[in-house]
């Protein structure tokens, strides 16, 4: 298990950040495996995204040196397990760290130092990590892609550790008064096949998904009534994770009648349910989550089935995007050779810097105490790295949910080369007092 205390302070400038224009950032799975439904939209207005820096400004803005005892926060993922490699959450929140310690004042002025912790997607090793988290003295935690959340969220609820998270589908944790959730519950997994359905005028969806805990529950529980009180037909396809051919399942689709079939699941899952989907002939409408995209994914599927394809999205990477510019810089100059393409990384910037932003106006001691009552009390803010995004943790934005911190999510269309050629800030409304 990784396990490492490292404070973090001024690194040296490296070369001009590489541009990636080869992938949307695919989001944590725990956020888009159907979390829990918070009823009805927030809202259907599109919002623009941020506008661009301008020409010639540094991204990273001007120096703000943070000093003093540093502030520890906690950093846990799945890291690499037999299953995922998500070890670079663990680079990425070192340098982003790094980047709020010089450019953002810290936390309250002082620096951030990163405890970090490795579940490699064991229960009980998520639960140690929480444990850890506890000992060390931690005053808030990050959690990342893990497929272990509640594990590692329990006996950090019970402490009273604030917890800023991703993604997570229990409604324990949605209704929990000390964490935090960076992603619209619905938006993905539910809003948007629901409004690409209505848009393409068919009446029946196919989800294909993953078969692991945190999707079927609401997939099977929550969304059959979202789609009836939406006049859909639903079908549900569960695929166990590593099933190469897809060919009979997706037989059960092209034979169900769906006119849009929508994909839950990572990209590997994601390339074998499209190339099954194409084995059979299928020519409806093909979505999927932001998790399916990768490099792998244009290497290995068909520009006829990537050529238009909608990808539902928390974050948006590729192109001259201001967020994504922001966050390429920072791993050039505070990392040591990230792959910014890597699926996982973009959320642990989100993430961690979500918590960090949220901690802006913190003033006094530094303690869960008072930072639980920061976050509470910040005002809508944008994002760190969501491209217009903006959050606001005071429990407003799905009263039913307190936890949740964001209404609505990214849109992107893809062209032939499986590239986004644009992101739309979609399902938002302002989050009130």
């Amino acid at each position: 298990m990784r396990n490492k205390s490292v404070p973090l302070g001024r690194s040296r400038r490296k070369p001009a950040p590489r541009h990636s224009l080869s992938m949307l950032l695919a989001v944590p799975l725990t956020l888009l495996l159907f979390v829990a439904a918070c009823g009805s939209d927030a809202g259907a207005g599109d919002t623009p995204a941020s506008g661009s820096p301008s020409i010639g400004a540094d991204p990273l803005g001007p120096l703000d040196q943070a000093t003093g005892e540093p502030v520890k926060i906690g950093v846990v993922s799945d890291g690499k397990s037999a299953a995922v490699d998500n070890s670079v959450q663990f680079a990425v929140a070192e340098a982003t760290a790094r980047y709020f310690n010089e450019h953002k004042g810290g936390i309250g002025g002082r620096p951030i130092e990163i405890v970090s912790c490795e579940t490699q997607s064991d229960p009980a090793r998520g639960a140690d990590c929480g444990n850890q988290m506890i000992e060390k003295d931690v005053v808030a935690v990050a959690v990342g892609e893990s497929s272990v959340t509640e594990s590692v969220w329990k006996p950090l609820s019970d402490a009273g550790i604030p917890t800023m998270i991703f993604g997570a589908g229990n409604p324990a944790i949605l209704a929990d008064d000390t964490s935090y959730i960076l992603g619209d519950p619905s938006f993905t997994t539910l809003q948007l096949p629901i409004s690409l359905a209505k848009d393409k005028g068919v009446d029946k969806v196919a989800s294909i998904v993953i078969d692991v805990p945190n999707a079927l529950e609401v997939a099977q529980r929550v969304a059959p009534g979202r789609y009836k009180d939406n006049g859909l037909e639903y079908q549900l396809v569960t695929v166990p994770p590593g099933t190469a051919d897809m060919t009979p399942q997706m037989k059960t689709v092209l034979d169900g009648g769906a006119g849009l079939v929508f994909v839950v699941g990572n990209d590997a899952f994601c390339i074998s349910a499209f190339d099954g989907l194409k084995a059979v002939g299928y020519d409806g409408t093909i979505s999927a989550i932001s998790q399916c995209l990768s490099d792998a994914t244009r290497e290995a599927v068909s520009a006829e089935v990537l050529d238009g394809m909608v990808i539902g999205a928390s974050v948006p990477v590729g192109g001259d995007e201001p967020s994504t510019t922001l966050y390429n810089t920072v791993l050039d100059t505070y990392g040591d050779d990230i792959d910014q393409a890597a699926p996982a990384g973009r959320g642990m910037f989100v993430v961690l810097g979500g918590l960090v932003a949220s901690l802006d106006n913190i003033t006094g001691d530094i303690t869960p105490a008072t930072v639980n009552a920061t976050i509470k009390a910040m005002p809508e803010i944008d994002l760190p790295g969501a491209a217009g995004l903006k959050f606001r943790c005071n429990g407003k934005a799905y009263p039913k949910s307190p936890a949740v911190c964001v209404r609505g999510g990214l849109t992107a269309t893809l062209d032939n080369k499986g590239n986004p050629t644009a992101f739309d800030v979609t399902g938002s409304s302002p989050i009130p007092d």
